[in-house]
């Protein structure tokens, strides 16, 4: 059976959307932008700080079901601009350092309220 995940920790769904939603056994995150708990937007930042936030956001996500970044089996990255790929790979290696998720990055462009990165993530409470 689906159950919501929610969490004051990442920012509030703001659509027809949840934060994250699990069967019990597998966690699908919402697409998280660069942006705080508290609604501050960081479209205006650097897209390793853009990464960061965007992670940060999942990991609250998944921290509220129990789970942890070691726990994310798929990861998909949209960006606006393809060439910002390493910058956001220097910054995503910071939550992924031994066995990292598969992991899909595309260019999207026209993200939601113009931010350069959107992150998705997979994960398995097994």
């Amino acid at each position: 059976m689906k159950r919501i995940i929610s969490t004051q920790d990442a920012p509030e769904a703001v659509g027809a959307y949840s934060q994250a939603t699990t069967n019990g056994d597998v966690v699908f995150t919402a697409g998280q932008i660069p942006m705080t708990p508290d609604g501050d937007l960081l479209d205006d930042e650097a897209i390793d700080v853009q990464t960061r936030q965007s992670l940060e956001n999942v990991k609250a996500i998944l921290e509220e079901e129990g789970l942890t970044m070691q726990n994310v089996l798929k990861v998909t990255v949209f960006l606006d601009d393809i060439d910002d790929f390493e910058e956001m790979n220097a910054a995503y290696k910071e939550y992924f350092h031994d066995n990292p998720p598969a992991r899909s990055a595309v260019e999207a462009g026209n993200l939601p309220k113009g931010v350069g990165v959107e992150i998705e993530a997979i994960a398995s409470n097994e």
